[in-house]
């Protein structure tokens, strides 16, 4: 049988992972996974989270099942926590079923959708986080995509409006609700507003994946996309992971939520979900659902890690207000204009694959092929030395290489 399996083709991301991995030169730079780094270049274990594992090792409670739809209270917590607690808000006609990871949750709700309407349409933004086609395609589901970034580099407000009046009703519209992966570029509240807009007279359903909340302008900031499309649409999706701005990473934590215009509805999705669950995986795995849990229902611990968090965005915002400064300084002003707008973990260069590949080969830079670039894995001390390195590809092929710091 495995005599018969073609050569699959291998995950890129991971694929310059390893590639770093062998590169020996000191001046390497990783900046290709999304993950946080401090200045030391460590992903740390967030304080709130130390001490929410710390309460739940002394209780030491059952390892029990769950059930298919996870931690309950997590659940809770983290509808809570996206869609808000206002008396009569969205929250009250949605569902949640936790899962492995944003990434469980974009497969789980594919293929609510695949079951609901085998051969629906999902729009993605071109770019898109590499990820969300293969997802989709995986489910079964059709992918089109919509324009995402103007001419400028910003929001193509005007672009994406009239791309998405191809859209058919009940076609699905996945969005990313804030610090968009790959580019940075965000709508603005008035943008969002016209899409709700969009969405409603069109009939399409949107589908947000919530993965960077609290990275862009704030956590509260961050969310206002994603409740305003919620009080404004009869359905929607959406995905949710807490690998970033928990730290989580490795524990694979994530929720799917769903919102329905009557209860029977919200229900039917529910347990359609846990089934699907059922097939792939079963339950999700508690102690990160438990860590997440402990920190949002306990009043000190949430405001701890929301401290964190804004420390981590702040952090990521200088990076990218420093990197722009120096580009700007090596004489790239339209470039740094650009980078300066954008918002998040990652940012877009102005680069093509062949410019990438030779930032890497002559820079020891490492960025992926589309030419993003992890803004909150710069190690504050080495932005000038990646100002030079992005500077010296824009600039001819002789170009010095950046003086290592």
């Amino acid at each position: 049988m495995l005599e018969l399996l073609p050569p699959p083709p291998t995950d890129p991301l991971w694929d310059l992972t390893y590639e770093f991995g062998d590169d020996e030169r000191p001046e390497r730079l990783n900046l290709v996974l999304g993950v946080y780094r401090d200045q030391t270049g460590t992903t740390p274990v967030m304080a709130a989270v130390r001490e929410a594992e710390l309460r739940l090792a002394q209780r030491s409670e059952s390892k029990e099942y769950r059930g298919l739809s996870g931690n309950a209270a997590f659940n809770s917590s983290l509808l809570d926590l996206v869609l808000g607690t206002a008396p009569g808000g969205p929250a009250h006609r949605a569902a949640a079923v936790q899962t492995v990871a944003g990434s469980g949750a974009l497969r789980l709700l594919a293929d609510l959708i695949c079951r609901t309407r085998p051969g629906t349409t999902v729009w993605i933004s071109d770019p898109a986080y590499v990820n969300h086609r293969p997802i989709l395609e995986a489910a079964g589901l059709k992918v089109r995509t919509f324009g995402w970034r103007d001419r400028e580099g910003g929001f193509d407000t005007a672009g994406v409006l009239r791309d998405l009046r191809d859209a058919r009703r009940d076609d699905v519209v996945l969005l990313q609700g804030c610090c968009h992966n790959p580019t940075g570029v965000d709508p603005l509240l008035d943008d969002w507003e016209a899409l709700a807009e969009s969405a409603v007279r069109g009939g399409w359903v949107p589908f947000v994946d919530l993965a960077y909340h609290g990275l862009g302008d704030g956590l509260e900031a961050d969310l206002l996309a994603t409740r305003l499309l919620a009080a404004r649409v009869p359905e929607m999706l959406i995905a949710v992971s807490c690998s970033k701005n928990f730290g989580l990473y490795s524990d694979r934590v994530g929720c799917a939520i769903v919102l329905g215009a009557t209860e029977r509805s919200v229900r039917n999705a529910e347990t359609a979900l846990q089934n699907a669950a059922r097939t792939l995986y079963s339950m999700p795995p508690e102690h990160g659902a438990a860590v997440v849990t402990t920190i949002l229902q306990d009043e000190g611990l949430r405001a701890a890690w929301r401290a964190e968090l804004d420390v981590m965005r702040d952090r990521i915002t200088a990076n990218r207000a420093d990197l722009a400064a120096h580009l700007g300084n090596l004489g790239c002003e339209e470039q740094a204009r650009t980078l300066a707008r954008q918002k998040g973990m990652f940012s877009m260069l102005p680069l093509a694959p062949h410019d990438m590949l030779r930032l890497r080969r002559q820079f020891a830079i490492y960025g992926t092929t589309s030419g993003r670039i992890n803004i909150a894995g710069i190690p504050a001390h080495r932005i000038p030395c990646l100002a030079q390195g992005i500077a010296g590809v824009l600039g001819p092929a002789d170009a010095p290489r950046p003086v290592i710091l």
